[in-house]
């Protein structure tokens, strides 16, 4: 899938299939084209979660770098204090329900890194950071999670849940930006790419 073009303006790289980063630019008015790659996401024993991220985000761009280009990558990974193992995405239902029953009714973080890659000059210069929003869920029944699991949203989802759906009913309240627990903190993001007269 490919968005038009601007006439005036370098158009952005997405190294992502997600469609929920898509629709962030997307409604910011930010031009773009797609070109997800298949990174490593494996995190590694003892490894903290935005450190995770992190390199997981760096992967991705590397892995989408074109001459004369300005990529953007993210990855996005929920995880609990004093627990450093993140939380992936579910591998299936059961993982889902107890990545749901650890989250219920406490507070949690949602990180994203973010890695930009310019290659319009004759190096490539990187910029990157990291938003983390905490997030607290209410207390949930085991009939209240199923009820959530059967919408099917949990899947391939960080944390087994996704905020913009369903789940919004879970939440009792964010600190933080919403938009980094979609996926993508977008107006760092944009703000980002306006001084680099991207998009």
């Amino acid at each position: 899938m490919t968005e038009p073009a601007s006439q005036s303006r370098p158009v952005l790289v997405l190294a992502s299939a997600s469609p929920r980063r898509s629709e962030l630019l997307r409604s910011a008015g930010i031009a773009f084209t797609r070109a997800p790659v298949d990174a490593d996401e494996t995190w590694l024993p003892g490894e903290p979660p935005p450190a995770y991220v992190e390199r997981v985000a760096r992967a991705k761009a590397d892995l989408a770098l074109r001459p004369g280009s300005v990529v953007l990558a993210a990855d996005t990974t929920v995880w609990l204090e004093g627990q450093v193992e993140p939380l992936a995405k579910a591998a299936d239902r059961a993982e889902a329900a107890a990545m749901l029953t650890r989250l219920a009714g406490r507070e949690h973080f949602t990180t994203t890194a973010v890695a930009i890659a310019d290659l319009r000059g004759p190096e490539v210069r990187w910029h990157e950071f990291a938003v983390t929003t905490t997030v607290w869920f209410r207390p949930l029944t085991p009939a209240q999670i199923d009820r959530y699991l059967d919408t099917e949203e949990w899947r391939d989802k960080a944390g087994a849940y996704g905020i913009q759906g369903a789940a919004a009913g879970l939440v009792r309240k964010i600190e933080g930006s919403y938009t980094n627990v979609v996926g993508l903190p977008l107006a760092e993001v944009v703000e980002l790419l306006e001084r680099l007269a991207v998009g």
